[in-house]
């Protein structure tokens, strides 16, 4: 059995092979039982969390397990807030292939959907993109969107300029080719994007939904709380809802939980989920004026996907 660290991960996997391999496996028949989140702590100061996510295909069986303890960096700098790893076993005979590095693959994995989605949600000459966000994920997220739409001009905006400059550069390294700035206005940077990813920890919306313009595909990562959300009621009433994973999104996402407590949207209003856009059952965007959102969680099944793609490269 293979034990594959993040730097091989990182070494292995490309988004276009990624992106087109996701699309292919999401078009297919798969399990994907709702993933488990289990509370460790339940006070309010806290928040750890163990998670498990198991999925199957037509070539592995898998499953992926993490740790979220938000508190740990305070403790120390040697410590990370998240800590996963994905079990990959062979479907045909049930013995276990690899032991991958899920965090690696949890970036890659996340920005590829985000990409996925909007390949079938934004504009194909979606050109200036918004970043909202300077964690680890932030340049993933970039990189992904431009490796599916000519991005020209890509705006990052985050609550640290020190983070935010540090992301600029680890995006320009990637992609000298485009122009990446720091957001100065956020309301203008809104205003002014075809696409709009954000990816933080924020718990309550980023900006205001009058801000968005038609003809905005908007994508929303960061959050998995049903109390939480990083996108307000007025942006839902605005746009066509899609998301990664109904039975996640519905059980975790306050996007949608919270404006349907307020009575203002409704689950059904939905549009779809990634996987009947992969397998054209439904359509995605339907006009150049229209406001799309993807609201993701994650789901097992494109971890799944990025621990295959390793371990075939690899073993």
């Amino acid at each position: 059995m293979f034990v594959i660290n993040a730097e091989s991960v990182h070494q292995s996997l490309n988004f276009p092979d990624l992106i087109n391999a996701l699309a292919e496996t999401f078009s297919r028949p798969a399990g994907t039982p709702q993933r488990r989140v289990f509370e460790l702590d339940n006070s309010a100061e806290h928040h750890d969390a163990f998670a498990v996510l198991p999925s199957w295909n037509e070539q592995s069986i898998a499953v992926k397990a993490f740790t979220y303890f938000p508190d740990n960096p305070k403790k120390s700098p040697h410590l990370a807030s998240l800590y996963s790893k994905i079990m990959l076993f062979n479907r045909a005979t049930g013995e276990p292939q690899a032991l991958v590095d899920g965090t690696s693959v949890t970036f890659w994995r996340t920005a590829a959907i985000s990409a996925l989605g909007s390949r079938y949600l934004s504009r194909e000459n979606s050109s200036n993109l918004l970043v909202c966000g300077t964690g680890n994920l932030a340049h993933f997220m970039a990189l992904a969107h431009a490796s599916v739409r000519p991005i020209k001009q890509i705006t990052v905006w985050g609550r640290s300029e020190v983070k935010a400059q540090q992301t600029i550069e680890r995006i320009k390294n990637q992609r000298p080719d485009i122009e990446v700035m720091l957001c100065s206005d956020l309301e203008q940077s809104v205003r002014h994007a075809d696409i709009i990813s954000c990816a933080t920890g924020s718990a309550t919306p980023l900006f205001k939904g009058e801000w968005v313009q038609p003809g905005t595909h908007t994508d929303f990562v960061g959050n998995h709380n049903h109390d939480k959300r990083e996108f307000d009621s007025q942006l839902i009433t605005m746009g066509s809802v899609f998301v990664d994973s109904k039975v996640n999104v519905f059980a975790e996402a306050g996007e949608l939980l919270i404006p349907e407590k307020e009575g203002v949207f409704a689950l059904s209003q939905v549009k779809g989920e990634l996987s009947q856009l992969c397998k054209a059952e439904i359509n995605g965007r339907n006009s150049e004026d229209e406001i799309t959102i993807f609201k993701t969680v994650g789901t097992a099944l494109a971890d799944l996907v990025g621990a295959q793609l390793v371990f075939a490269k690899l073993s």
